[in-house]
């Protein structure tokens, strides 16, 4: 049953592909002087798509499309934004100019791959823009030159909720796609975004990062720990893939932050913890109270535990020392495991109020910085 509901769920297009095909559309519109309703475009690998063009207004010299950027089932934040796309002509013969308006982001760090205060534009989507427009327009560009401009009147405020800000892109939001669609619940985006992160930290010249499982253990490490904003990576689910990454390309030392559910998780040796994809293993938890000497009856109240965080209340109702402690040591194991042990890593378990709880290896200078 679960692979038939897989198959339903629907692709869609990433804004680098909206991005060119308001591009192709608004070539087109310029050298036919008519209106645009459809334009098929050429991905990477050749196949193509068919995107609706939302808008398009045009004179001879320049034209204006729009699209709505639609991620399919993957969850987005970008999905249903316009994507406005402008061309004009000029005389810069053969020269097909692309740049960033309104809601497209400015790099102001390193270790993107982008120059920094050009737009961010990633060197996919710039590829398939000039090979539509080529497509179409070769006997246009012997005499002229094109410039491509591209808006996202929602970008700024879209930005906000992605990682653009940390990786030091301001003012709006990336035009990305590797592949040009969007595969539903693709973990290649998040993934992308790890290494993106580690790259940037690196290319600011430092070496160490504080990996957290999401915006909320984040915010409680910031406040523990001193580092720059560049070096705070969200890993989410990926724990196991981005140790794996860390020790490929460099980092000397990682803090690794969470609640007591992804936490466990990891320490039972989960490379991935989504909640549908791994479960909270109450027996390795009842283990773990056995060898902080927990009485028999505390441990058979963690083995019929409904989640991770019963567990956390039961360990702080019946005040058993060292069980925290010892579910960070787990982790750190387990992560040297996935990272052939190539860098420190430091584990912190919050509770749900931001109080540091568990600690590996065991230090008091996170508590007193909490205190302060």
């Amino acid at each position: 049953m679960e692979n038939k509901t897989k198959e339903k769920l629907r692709t869609g297009f990433t804004t680098g592909t909206c991005a060119t095909a308001g591009a192709k559309a608004a070539v087109l519109a310029i050298l036919n002087q008519k209106k645009i309703d459809f334009v098929d475009v050429a991905l990477p690998k050749k196949s193509q798509i068919r995107i609706k063009i939302e808008s398009c207004v045009f004179d001879s010299q320049s034209s204006t499309c729009s699209v709505i950027k639609d991620g399919g089932d993957d969850p987005d934040v970008t999905h249903g934004a316009e994507i406005i796309t402008n061309v004009s002509l000029n005389e810069k013969q053969g020269e097909i100019e692309i740049d960033g308006a309104e809601g497209v982001g400015r790099v102001t760090k390193p270790g993107l791959g982008l120059e920094i205060g050009s737009a961010a534009i990633n060197p996919t989507p710039k590829k398939m823009i000039r090979e539509n427009i080529l497509e179409i327009a070769k006997d246009l560009l012997v005499k002229k030159g094109i410039k491509v401009t591209i808006s996202v009147p929602k970008g700024k405020e879209l930005a906000i909720k992605t990682d653009n800000p940390r990786l030091g892109i301001i003012g709006g939001i990336s035009i990305l796609g590797t592949s040009g669609i969007v595969i539903p619940y693709s973990t290649a985006s998040f993934a992308a975004s790890i290494r993106q992160s580690i790259d940037v930290t690196l290319a600011m010249g430092n070496d160490t990062v504080v990996l957290t499982t999401g915006g909320r253990s984040e915010d409680f490490s910031r406040k523990i720990i001193d580092l720059p904003d560049h070096c705070f990576v969200q890993m989410g689910d990926f724990s196991g893939y981005t140790v794996q990454q860390c020790a490929k390309k460099g980092i000397k030392m990682a803090y690794v932050a969470g609640f007591i559910g992804k936490l466990t998780k990891m320490g039972m040796g989960v490379k991935q913890t989504h909640v549908k994809g791994s479960k909270v293993d109450m027996e390795f938890l009842a283990g773990i109270a056995l060898k902080c000497r927990a009485p028999e009856d505390v441990v058979k109240q963690i083995r019929e535990a409904n989640t991770a965080r019963h567990v956390f209340e039961i360990i702080n109702e019946k005040k058993v020392l060292g069980f925290f402690d010892m579910v960070c040591s787990e982790v750190a194991t387990q992560l040297g495991k996935h990272s052939d042990n190539k860098f420190k890593i430091e584990v912190i378990m919050f509770d749900f109020d931001g109080n540091v709880i568990g600690l590996f290896p065991k230090s008091n200078k996170y508590l007193e910085s909490a205190k302060n």
